[in-house]
């Protein structure tokens, strides 16, 4: 009775702080699952943009805003959001019996990798402070941002196979300007940039494109690649907690916000979202994933932390062929701070199953820096790996099957 009570309590409290994830039907799989591992593909927290201008000149009636923060590096907004997140995830974890609520975990309970990139590795440090807070718990990183086998691959593509994958997406390039002809319309109004009145100025009429890089994925170029890059800048100005008159310089609104972030996503669908790609570029992290998941039993971290881009987890999307959504932004956008992440389960009977979620602050936790609480929590839904699922359990794949897949993507991965 009291293993019973303990298991609906850890579920009850784990539905509280999921927000859409629930518990399973009574006698279903779900009932009594025990957290045995989490693995967490993390976006670094928020930065300004990495280069100035922000997008070309003539794309903008004005210039971009200002920032404090060196380009590219995180702000102390975006450090102090990881931390929550991280102070949030120490409850949570406690609550479901992973790791302690109090005190420091035992040595090798919890492994962070960060990426060479500062912003990366300040938001891992960050993360660890709140989940660990005066533990000394060290993030790993490479010593060179050239040299990051995980986050940066450079080995196993070939530029040209790989744009001829890319130019096989669908709709194509050169529709999508007609599907996103809304969002480009909401974009165009906050940059100012209208061509009815100012010649050259508007891009969605500039044609977009794909490029060839040698040995690496290619580069998305033209109106599209403005409109990602544009979308992004007024997200983070917004989340940063900049006046709303100094996001997008007064005329965007957090619904006009959401329009332009649907590019973001486009961008990664024919960057790294084909198959030839995305199974090459996220092979290593998914191999950290599959490792942490699937340690040899009574050995392993019970927490695994690997924080990167975007990139990295818009490719691990294309690698496993799911769909996600977190907290507010648009379907398989990685909004900065948020998380793909592996549960490693086990039911009554030992056996092992994978769940996969996505967590992230909303906008607004995130631009209010809001503290997170079971009654505040950030977003945590599980979303779908295909070919894997149980009657009644769609998100739930048996560890077995979760390695089937996973591993034979390693072994063999797209031709073209």
């Amino acid at each position: 009775m009291a293993r019973l009570r303990n298991a609906l309590m850890t579920a009850a409290v784990a539905a509280l702080a999921a927000g859409t994830a629930q518990a399973g039907p009574a006698g279903g799989p779900t009932e009594g699952l025990k957290l045995e591992r989490m693995v967490m593909v993390m976006r670094h927290s928020v930065r300004p943009p990495t280069k100035s201008p922000a997008t070309p000149e003539g794309t903008t009636a004005q210039p971009w805003g200002t920032w404090t923060t060196a380009y590219g590096e995180l702000t102390l907004h975006g450090a102090e959001g990881a931390r929550l997140m991280g102070a949030y995830y120490r409850t949570f974890l406690g609550a479901r019996g992973l790791l302690p609520s109090q005190g420091c975990a035992s040595a090798g309970d919890i492994v962070a990798w960060a990426s060479g990139k500062s912003r990366a590795i300040k938001t891992a440090e960050m993360f660890v402070e709140g989940l660990q807070p005066g533990c000394g718990l060290k993030v790993a990183h490479p010593d060179s941002e050239d040299n990051d086998p995980i986050f940066h691959p450079a080995e196993g593509i070939d530029g040209d196979v790989a744009l001829k994958a890319a130019q096989r997406q669908k709709p194509g390039v050169a529709n999508e300007a007609r599907v996103h002809a809304k969002d480009f319309a909401v974009l165009q109004r906050v940059l100012g940039c209208d061509p009815a009145t100012k010649a050259g100025c508007g891009i969605a009429q500039k044609p977009s494109h794909l490029t060839a890089n040698k040995g690496d994925t290619p580069d998305l170029g033209g109106a599209l690649s403005v409109a990602s890059t544009a979308g992004q800048t007024v997200l983070l100005e917004y989340v940063e907690g900049k006046p709303l008159t100094e996001v997008g310089w007064g005329r965007a609104s957090k619904a006009d916000i959401q329009a332009m972030l649907r590019f973001h996503p486009v961008k990664f669908h024919y960057e790294v979202g084909a198959p030839y790609i995305a199974e090459r570029y996220a092979a290593p992290v998914a191999k950290e994933v599959l490792n942490a998941l699937a340690g040899a039993e009574g050995t392993g971290s019970k927490l695994t932390m690997l924080v990167g881009h975007d990139t990295n987890i818009a490719a691990l999307r294309g690698f496993l062929g799911a769909h996600f959504t977190a907290a507010d932004y648009p379907q398989d956008d990685p909004p900065p701070g948020g998380a793909m992440g592996f549960e490693l389960v086990k039911d009554g009977a030992g056996k092992a199953y994978v769940r996969a979620f996505y967590t992230a602050q909303s906008m607004d936790q995130l631009r209010e820096l809001q503290p997170l609480t079971a009654s505040n929590p950030p977003a945590y839904a599980y979303f779908k790996v295909p070919g894997c699922g149980v009657a009644g359990e769609p998100t739930l794949c048996p560890l077995e099957t979760f390695q089937k897949i996973v591993g034979g993507k390693l072994k063999s991965p797209a031709k073209n």
